[in-house]
């Protein structure tokens, strides 16, 4: 009696896959059609053999018997079983040629390479915007639709984002698990952490295309711009002024609340804004912080150097 032994073979790729840039859609095609050819070459033409062979063949069709043994997870090939395994081995044999960036499998290394190439073939149909991967449009979509499918279970509140949501999370944790080397200071996210590291550093990254000045902060940045452009998109209920920042607003409404909250420890006099009771303390200062560059005359305030320098430019208006 003939028994049925089941040959197969490994897929041979070399431990360390390097993908030249120029080859690497053509070499992840044929590694696939490899491995789809050894995996018909496993299951063997069912004509070809005897009615035991047939058997032993259909019962490898009929189910996924390439088992992981850490966790039992079934695949449908060997193939896709070694590819399964670099998940508990932390293999990573496919390497970015261009920044050195290792990858589990060639799909995924793929992808990574539009970042270098610039290539963004999805492009959302309501702005226009593009991105290198169809999972971004998908996650971008979700600020025109609004859709926002995570919820915190603490408080209800909903995000579009996993990201966005883990960072909330620790609102009600109190973890700040990221802590600054320079003050000790420590923060619930890496991006926060970051952004604090400037005012050690002084680095400055967002420049203004128009005057040239530097921002530690995007956000900085967009405000400033608003003097350039002359947008102003706050504005006051009360009597229609518009402001350029939510500050500015802010100290705007304390007109019409009449708030006098920031008082002069010297003379007891009360003002609505910081700025105002900053500009009065120099009365008793004596700090005039306003050179003229012409004759070197200081002034308290920044009105009264422009006014003064209107002497030296002939106008006496």
């Amino acid at each position: 009696m003939a028994f049925f032994k089941e040959e197969s073979e490994d897929v041979k790729i070399e431990e360390t896959f390097t993908v030249k840039q120029e080859d690497l859609q053509e070499q992840t095609d044929l590694i696939k059609d490899y491995e789809e050819s050894k995996e018909e070459e496993h299951h063997v033409k069912i004509e070809d053999k005897t009615h035991l062979e047939t058997d032993c063949v259909l019962k490898v069709r009929d189910k996924s018997c390439f088992t992981c043994t850490p966790c039992d997870k079934s695949l449908a090939s060997k193939s896709k079983l070694k590819t399964h395994m670099r998940i508990h081995t932390g293999e990573k044999p496919f390497t970015c040629t261009q920044c050195g960036k290792s990858f589990s499998k060639s799909s995924s290394l793929y992808r990574h390479m539009k970042i270098h190439t610039g290539e963004k073939p999805f492009t959302c149909t309501h702005c226009g915007k593009s991105f290198n991967h169809s999972s971004f449009l998908n996650l971008h979509m979700r600020i025109h639709t609004g859709e926002k499918p995570l919820t915190c279970p603490q408080c209800g509140k909903s995000f579009s984002k996993s990201s966005s949501l883990y960072r909330h999370m620790k609102i009600h944790t109190g973890e700040k698990p990221f802590t600054c080397t320079q003050c000790g200071k420590s923060f619930s996210c890496s991006s926060s952490l970051n952004k604090h590291m400037r005012i050690h550093t002084g680095e400055k990254p967002f420049t203004c295309t128009q005057c040239g000045k530097s921002f530690s902060l995007s956000t900085s940045l967009n405000q400033h711009m608003r003097i350039h452009t002359g947008e102003k998109p706050f504005t006051c209920p009360q009597c229609g002024k518009s402001f350029s920042t939510s500050s500015h607003l802010k100290n705007h409404m304390k007109i019409h609340t009449s708030v006098k909250e920031y008082v002069c420890l010297e003379c007891e006099k009360t003002f609505i804004t910081a700025a105002e009771l900053k500009r009065h303390q120099r009365i008793h200062t004596g700090d005039k912080p306003y050179k003229c560059s012409h004759c070197s005359k200081r002034f308290t305030h920044l009105g009264t150097l422009k006014k003064h320098q209107r002497i030296h430019a002939g106008d006496k208006l």
